[in-house]
């Protein structure tokens, strides 16, 4: 059978990428080389932030956001200096996303039946200047129902669409190949693989059972990026950032492998912008983990102290959700692959938060009774057990006891107790008056200005080590992949790029694969919110072109 359109991938980009071509009464096929019960992909583990401009949530809270200041912040943090080449198309993905973000996004996802939670989050600070890197508002819409909430619909609409004949979607069924005639993509070939009785995000058995090949007159690919093939981060990790990390854990599950951007890659497409990658410093080892080197996020608010391996402060704008890839490029600097927070309780039971959908039960389950409890005394449950039993956690009463701790869970004595203490006395000083010299300090109160972090983000200032505030806790962060930033070069259609710039026949791409559009819309750096925000984004465009 030929169908109109072959999806590689049944994560979120192809999703949403088949719900406008069903819309469009064409016939799809969907191919994917993980179980059913991993419909969603990624998407499905993410904490379900979303970049918007200038939405009715950001106006109750009196924040004052634009497009023109949307636009601002992103060529400030994105840093396109490839324009001529890898960059030429990204740049006009990123004003047609700012465009979308601005405009028609926030009311095209309530037509679908996706609400937000009314506090917006402020992520990737910046704390340079105003040109620079950074939100300059809060843009970080929690979707209700985390990641969850964001795939249902899509998957719904798929579904209902499979039971009356619309699309087939077949599961384990992993490509190999893009099958082309005279230059031109004209379908897929491949092996089914094996049932793998797994749970969603567990890694699946690679044995094949069978071949099969399918053809169309579109393919699109919708496979993700790399941030689990380790072997490939380090292949691609930017010179610029010295050598790649020894030692790294996993932010997303084993089917984020790659495969496809080669297999684009022999079919003729150009891969652009490899070495621009998106991975996270405030990563902890899980303690339950899903799948295999389970890493998950903090996602912190300002106020905890960032020291590194050797024991020094960070300088800014290396303070806790300010700059991610300033801070690893300073972590990288030191020659080792961890770093550490120090911080109180009062801090952690305000400001830490973990990323993940299923780090967030309250949020994910849509429980506002479990949400209330967030505003009791104490961390929220999922910090609570990764302080009881995460290995990345130390908790004292004094700060000599939770510097040998350090040094003991680090297996050196790299940390001086007397070093550590001089630089935290030298920041509790500054907690005597209302006005500082110490830019952490300035951005803390700086935040508490904005209500939705004075309310439930940002701890009040306090010195760390006043007996009242503690116990202490020191909190050692690991490196964790996620995202990347590169990928296929496409234009505003989705229509893959050859080395020549010319468009490779039959072939798309959408979601993370593509750069989320046009082979690396985030430039170097990413705004927050713009990851699971791309995949729709880049899925809706190439639906809608195939569509015609």
């Amino acid at each position: 059978m030929k169908y109109d359109v072959i999806i590689v991938g049944a994560g979120l980009a192809g999703l949403t990428a088949a719900c406008e071509l069903i819309d469009g009464n064409k016939k799809v096929l969907i191919v994917d080389q993980e179980p059913a019960n991993s419909i969603g992909g990624q998407a499905f583990w993410s904490f379900g932030g979303l970049f918007l401009i200038d939405s009715p949530e950001q106006r109750r809270l009196g924040i004052k956001d634009s497009k023109e200041l949307a636009w601002q912040d992103w060529l400030g943090t994105a840093g396109f200096d490839r324009l001529e080449d890898e960059d030429l198309w990204s740049y006009q993905w990123a004003q047609a996303y700012v465009e979308f973000a601005a405009e028609e996004k926030y009311e095209w996802l309530k037509s679908i039946g996706i609400k937000f939670f009314p506090i917006v989050g402020w992520a990737e600070r910046g704390g340079a200047l105003a040109g620079g890197h950074g939100n300059s508002v809060p843009r970080f819409h929690i979707v209700w129902g985390t990641g969850p909430g964001i795939v249902e619909p899509f998957v719904k609409k798929v579904k209902q669409a499979e039971k009356v004949g619309k699309i087939d979607y077949k599961p384990r069924h992993r490509v190999d190949e893009l099958i082309t005639k005279n230059g031109e993509v004209i379908g897929v070939s491949g092996k089914v693989l094996e049932e793998s009785q797994i749970e969603r995000g567990q890694e699946s058995s690679r044995i094949a059972i069978g071949d099969f090949e399918y053809y169309a007159e579109s393919v699109i690919v919708a496979s993700g990026g790399i941030g689990a093939n380790m072997e490939l981060v380090r292949q691609n990790w930017p010179k610029r950032l010295g050598n790649p990390p020894k030692q790294m854990i996993a932010g997303v599950p084993a089917f984020v492998d790659g495969r496809m951007l080669k297999i684009s890659e022999d079919a003729g497409a150009r891969i652009v912008n490899k070495d621009r990658m998106w991975h996270y410093t405030e990563g902890l080892k899980n303690w339950n983990p899903i799948w295999n080197n389970h890493g998950i996020r903090i996602l912190p608010g300002p106020s905890a102290m960032w020291f590194d391996a050797l024991g020094n402060r960070f300088m800014a704008p290396n303070f806790p959700g300010f700059d991610t890839l300033s801070t690893l490029e300073a972590i990288q600097k030191t020659g080792y692959d961890y770093s550490w927070f120090i911080l109180t309780e009062k801090i952690i039971e305000k400001e830490f938060a973990l990323s993940g959908s299923e780090q967030n039960p309250d949020l994910t389950n849509k429980s506002i009774l479990q949400l209330l409890k967030r505003v009791l005394p104490g961390p929220p449950t999922p910090i609570k057990s990764f302080k009881e039993y995460g290995e990345d956690f130390i908790v004292e009463r004094s700060l000599k006891d939770l510097v040998e701790g350090m040094n003991q869970l680090a297996g050196n004595n790299l940390l001086d107790f007397i070093k550590i203490k001089d630089q935290i006395l030298a920041r509790d000083r500054e907690m005597d008056n209302k006005f500082t010299k110490d830019l952490q300090v300035m951005a803390i109160r700086s935040a508490r200005n904005y209500v939705g972090d004075k309310l439930i983000r940002v701890a009040k200032p306090h010195k760390l080590l006043d007996p009242q505030n503690g116990p202490l806790i020191a909190v050692r962060l690991n490196l964790l992949t996620r995202k990347t930033l590169g990928g296929l070069q496409t234009n505003l259609n989705g229509q893959v790029l050859n080395d020549a710039g010319e468009i490779v026949k039959g072939l798309y791409a959408a979601g993370e694969v593509s750069g989320f559009g046009g082979g690396g819309v985030h430039g170097y750096r990413a705004l927050e919110g713009t990851f699971v925000g791309g995949c729709l984004f880049t899925g809706r465009q190439v639906g809608k072109y195939l569509s015609k």
